[in-house]
């Protein structure tokens, strides 16, 4: 692990790996959406569940933009949290913010996009089939 001339860990945080890493825990995070899901027995809760749960594509967008401004604004000075103990004033703290909202904003619009899929998939499911519930 080489450092830079900061204690920054090198090399810095590229927007690709970290929206790549933020929608692989998104996918990753569909799975226990889907079993708790199915664990819920009822038609109608089954979608006001999912319906809930889509509601996070709205604050994942909020989360994208300013992660994205965020990153901006500190311009080729990306930092990891790992090197929060390298920022040496108030205003550094938008070097490591930025990735973690981006990140967090990638996971919540994949996760509600999943939601928004599954309540399609739950409410078109004929009576008596097991994903109606």
């Amino acid at each position: 692990m080489a450092l830079d001339r900061d204690g920054v860990v090198l090399p810095r945080l590229r927007p690709a790996e970290v929206v790549r890493r933020g929608a692989a825990f998104g996918l990753l995070g569909v799975v226990p959406l889907m079993v708790a899901t199915l664990s819920i027995s009822g038609h109608s809760d089954r979608r006001e569940f999912l319906s809930g749960v889509s509601v996070l594509v709205f604050f994942g967008a909020i989360f994208f933009v300013i992660g994205a401004g965020f990153w901006w604004a500190s311009a080729g000075d990306i930092r990891r949290v790992r090197d929060w103990r390298t920022l040496t004033s108030q205003a550094a703290s938008v070097t490591v913010v930025g990735p973690v909202f981006l990140r967090s904003g990638l996971f919540l619009l994949v996760l509600g996009a999943a939601a928004l899929g599954l309540y399609a998939l739950v409410d078109a499911a004929p009576y008596g089939s097991w994903l109606h519930g």
